[in-house]
């Protein structure tokens, strides 16, 4: 769940085995996080091919990633690279691997290197982290406008959509250049059963993604896969030494010059390794198709890729305007989500505004880092969501939804931490039958009982969604928590901060206090008092 710790020695590399290959990034970096790359490498391997057809890596891939992965190592050996300074990570391919902690095991016992397997939702964190960095302000269209990423692999299309540079969803499809070329071997098809293909794909795509935001009036699109960059290498032209542009008119020329080039037309009339080839036409017309959709006049390459976006944040640290940032992000995300099921935004909005106050009142109590106090915000944020699907037994409808959902920047144990304590924010209190609960390590029920805990009091203090109770001062007794409010939230009542505390009928709230502050006594050892 946590982050990995900043490097804190130069230069270093990232390894990162892909769907169609394993590709090393060298660099070297100074005290204020910029690098210039000193190597890198890229070896084919099909793991995709081998996952994407029988669900599992098998001995002859793994033998071919063990050899590619101790080449790399006498590589970096040459160049003086510690160990502890060389990221492995694995993306889809492996993530959609059933032997996949066996084959991530022996590739460390051969190896001495950990790897690390990034989450599809993760994923688009860096790519986007890669976008930002690339781009930087050259380019201002692209954070004022509605905007997307697209990021096209071997077994996944990460698809991010931003309105005036604040992340709105992010979605990972299981629509890669290797599924394509799977499809198409078994139809013995032609381009055309490609774009029918992939016509039928995108479009039950934009079904969901138009409810989120209309891709008709989205005017920029980032394409960040490996054969963007290939296509912009031949027909872009420089936006900085990071990015490229492809106009609209000149990306759908290309494309129809070549949607019937062979793998080998690719490899020798555009030069083009083998490895790449295979999916450079299903991945050009993935982009295609997206951008029909689409009215942005021109395509903009970042040349960075998932790599680069890791080493960023490794190489930062923890740079606290960019937390900040990517904080905003998944606030953005999450209330994209919340809207999308119609919750009570101000009600929401005012229990997270109270968690956080009782968050940060309960510090030395709790015990929790600020990346937590970020997940019971969205817990709260989202603790009311199961009312779409029926006001009773909400709490679990809502567990279901998040659960099931994509809040860009949180992975997928994050949402169940988040699930969990809107499961138990009403009367219900975890047991061992409760299987999504019994399923979080040790650490992680203990993080849900607190923030829980913390959730139930918060939103008895707006039982009655008036926003009554704002402005809170909390004193700490021996076991006794009491709550004030000046009462200025009050709704509907220019004069509230004139009138004293007992003329407002806080009965509502006082009953609620009074039926959920068992948690929050069982954790804090506090009774709460609404004074």
């Amino acid at each position: 769940m946590k982050n990995p710790e900043p490097l804190s020695k130069r230069p270093a590399a990232v390894i990162e085995i892909g769907s169609t290959g394993i590709r090393l990034l060298l660099i070297e970096y100074n005290a204020a996080g910029k690098w210039k790359v000193l190597d890198q490498s890229g070896k084919p391997v099909a793991l995709g091919r081998d996952v994407f057809t029988s669900g599992v890596v098998s001995r002859e891939s793994f033998l071919e990633c063990l050899s590619v992965l101790q080449g790399f190592n006498e590589q970096l050996g040459a160049w003086g690279i510690e160990k502890e300074n060389v990221l492995v990570i694995a993306t889809s391919a492996v993530r959609a691997a059933r032997n996949r902690e066996i084959f991530t095991d022996q590739l460390r016992r051969e190896t001495g290197q950990e790897i690390t397997i990034i989450e599809g939702i993760e994923e688009n964190h860096l790519v986007y982290l890669a976008v930002r960095h690339a781009l930087k302000n050259d380019h201002p269209q692209f954070w004022r406008s509605n905007s997307m990423i697209l990021d096209v692999g071997g077994g996944s299309t990460e698809i991010m959509l931003l309105r005036r540079g604040k992340m709105v969803a992010a979605h990972s499809l299981k629509l890669g250049t290797i599924l394509i070329d799977q499809k198409v071997r078994q139809s013995t098809g032609t381009a055309r059963l490609i774009e029918r293909y992939l016509n039928e794909n995108v479009r039950n795509a934009q079904d969901f993604l138009n409810d989120e935001m209309d891709l008709s009036n989205i005017k920029s699109l980032a394409a960040t896969g490996s054969d963007a960059r290939q296509a912009a290498r031949h027909i872009g032209t420089d936006l900085n030494e990071h990015c490229r542009i492809i106009t609209r008119d000149d990306f759908f020329s290309f494309i129809k010059s070549m949607e019937n080039y062979s793998v080998e037309d690719c490899v020798h009339r555009l030069k083009i390794p083998f490895a790449d080839a295979e999916g450079f036409v299903p991945g050009l017309l993935i982009y295609r198709t997206f951008m029909e959709r689409l009215a942005a006049e021109e395509l903009v390459v970042p040349e960075m890729s998932i790599r680069e976006g890791y080493l960023i944040r490794l190489v930062r640290g923890i740079d606290q305007k960019l937390q900040d940032d990517f904080y905003s992000q998944i606030s953005a995300s999450a209330l994209n989500l919340g809207r999308k099921y119609h919750f009570d935004e101000i009600h929401s909005r005012h229990v997270a505004e109270l968690s956080l106050a009782l968050f940060d009142a309960l510090e030395k109590e709790h015990g929790m880092n600020s990346h937590e106090r970020m997940l019971l915000e969205k817990a709260a944020l989202l603790h009311d969501i199961g009312m779409f699907i029926r006001s009773s037994r909400h709490q679990l409808h809502g567990q279901y939804i998040v659960t099931n959902s994509e809040i860009f920047g949180l992975k997928q144990e994050e949402l169940d931490i988040i699930g969990n304590v809107i499961r138990y924010h009403r009367d219900e209190l975890p047991s061992p039958a409760h299987i999504e609960y019994i399923a979080l390590q040790r650490e992680e029920r203990i993080l849900v009982l607190k923030m829980a805990a913390i959730l139930r009091v918060a939103d008895a203090l707006d039982r009655g969604h008036s926003q009554r109770i704002s402005n809170i001062t909390i004193e700490k007794r021996e076991e006794t928590l009491i709550i004030r409010s000046d009462g200025s939230g009050e709704p509907g009542n220019s004069m509230a901060g004139e009138f004293p505390h007992q003329y407002r009928d806080l009965s509502l709230e006082m009953m609620g206090l009074k039926d959920k502050d068992d948690l929050f006594q069982d954790v804090f050892g506090y009774k709460v008092i609404l004074a």
